[in-house]
């Protein structure tokens, strides 16, 4: 084969180069506040500047640094290994990733080797020798089939999209992975908390029924009224219809963290703890909004897609510009298969260049742009929003966290006078000082107490891991 007869294919695929059309891109200005809200720091436990504190990158935080528990460590190990949705996620990755691949494979010529064996019957009126005639053609060659010279840089700027939804796509699996990792925590600690509710019940269910049984012989005996057996009978059915409740929400709870898992939970591994033995960093650097949020997974997620809506402008306003396509192939083509590869006889080669100038497309070029354009804009506005967005999940977490703290001592101390009131209340009621009525009201008061105690526990710890989340940690 010739090889000069591929030079000018070589030289057009490797040397031409040209501009792009994509407008230049600038990472818009957060539409937040540069601080956060003012109310965020009462009674913080969190570094509100990392970089003078000595405090790492929320991002450097991993999740087995945040969540100690042994437990919840592999629950939560489970969950990465095993979890259909970020499983999902991690495939699409591997979409956009060979989308990307394919898109970046036009910017190079495609080389494509062939051979063919043609046997055909001329008639007389074509064979030019006024005779039937039968003709063998052997044929091989190589050569690039309409490849696009990138002059306007319409092809590099759908490359670069299909790179950005690639990108978007990995920070999209790293999202899924912050979201399970909070799921997880989140839903171990809501079982935990009905565990505690349902064993609570359990045990004032014993003791109102033991209380209920000695009202009950006492009436028997003419010492109670028949009030007395009612009231202490509706305490001993609220418990029960209470702890029915938390019966059904703790092996609620088993299925939802079952589900998040993604298989059979080992039996040791649901075997409950205390709230209070839940090992949760409760200090984390907040930093700065600026800082902060343009780290989340979520918020690079949707300023790749802005980046690959603004490149597509480039490739809409190439489509406006000539393009030059090269068809080129080198070979050899003979009737006889034994002189086939004979230099000088039989080589053969072509070289077709093609330009295409649009002149009327009823207005589909500049539709195209502008439909480019609005894309850009949705993505430009989806950004904002999701930063404005994990401002206000931050700010929340934050001003939660300025508070849980102190709700839940006072829940706490609530519940020592409560167990005074009732202690009290009950002996005055055995020296006939008050009613059986304000003993039942101490009672009840004493339970809603330590109710409420376990799920202000269960909050604040859940506050931790939202802030931990918001912040944009949970992907390592």
């Amino acid at each position: 084969m010739n090889s000069k007869a591929l030079l000018p294919i070589c030289l057009a695929a490797t040397t031409l180069a040209g501009c792009s059309l994509a407008p230049g891109y600038v990472r818009p200005t957060p539409p937040v506040s540069a601080q956060w809200p003012a109310s965020a720091n009462y009674g913080t436990t969190y570094a509100a500047n990392p970089a003078t504190e000595g405090q790492p990158d929320i991002a450097a935080i991993g999740w087995r640094e945040m969540f100690r528990s042994p437990k919840l460590q592999r629950l939560i190990e489970a969950a990465l290994t095993n979890n259909r949705d970020l499983r999902i996620a991690t495939l699409n990755i591997e979409v956009a990733r060979n989308t990307y691949r394919i898109q970046r494979a036009d910017l190079l010529p495609s080389l494509d080797a062939s051979g063919n064996y043609t046997r055909q019957r001329l008639s007389e009126s074509t064979s030019g020798t006024g005779k039937p005639d039968v003709t063998s053609t052997y044929a091989v060659d190589i050569g690039a089939t309409a490849y696009e010279v990138d002059l306007f840089g319409r092809v590099r700027n759908l490359g670069s999209r299909a790179m950005n939804q690639y990108l978007a796509t990995e920070e999209g699996r790293k999202a899924a992975q912050t979201t399970l990792v909070a799921e997880v925590a989140n839903a171990y600690l809501t079982y935990l908390a009905d565990v505690e509710l349902l064993q609570l019940t359990e045990n004032t269910l014993s003791t109102r029924q033991e209380t209920h049984d000695l009202i009950k012989r006492s009436f028997e005996l003419g010492s109670k009224s028949r009030l007395d057996v009612a009231q202490s009978s509706m305490l001993v059915e609220a418990a029960r219809a209470s702890r029915a409740q938390y019966q059904r929400q703790v092996e609620q709870d088993k299925n939802a963290l079952t589900l998040l898992v993604g298989r059979e939970i080992e039996p040791e591994l649901l075997e409950p703890e205390q709230l209070a033995q839940v090992q949760v960093m409760e200090t984390l650097p907040a930093g700065i909004p600026a800082v902060v949020l343009l780290n989340r997974p979520d918020i690079r997620q949707a300023e790749y897609a802005l980046k690959g809506e603004n490149a597509n402008i480039g490739a809409a306003r190439a489509a406006f510009f000539p393009s030059i396509s090269l068809t080129g192939s080198a070979g050899y083509a003979s009737t006889s298969l034994s002189d086939l590869f004979l230099a000088g006889s039989s080589g053969v080669w072509s070289f077709t260049p093609k330009v295409n100038l649009p002149i009327f497309q009823g207005g589909r070029l500049r539709s195209n742009l502008k439909l480019a354009e609005n894309n850009r804009d949705i993505a430009l506005a989806q950004y904002e929003k999701a930063i404005q967005t994990a401002f206000r999940e931050v700010a929340d977490a934050l001003v939660s966290r300025a508070t849980y703290t102190e709700q839940l001592q006072a829940q706490r101390a609530l519940v020592k006078e409560n167990e005074q009131a009732k202690t009290i209340t009950k002996a005055r009621y055995a020296h006939g000082i008050d009613s059986h009525f304000a003993l039942l009201d101490a009672e009840r008061s004493l339970y809603e107490a330590q109710q409420n105690e376990i799920l202000v526990h269960q909050r604040s710890l859940a506050n931790l891991i939202d802030l931990y989340k918001a912040l944009g940690g949970g992907w390592k």
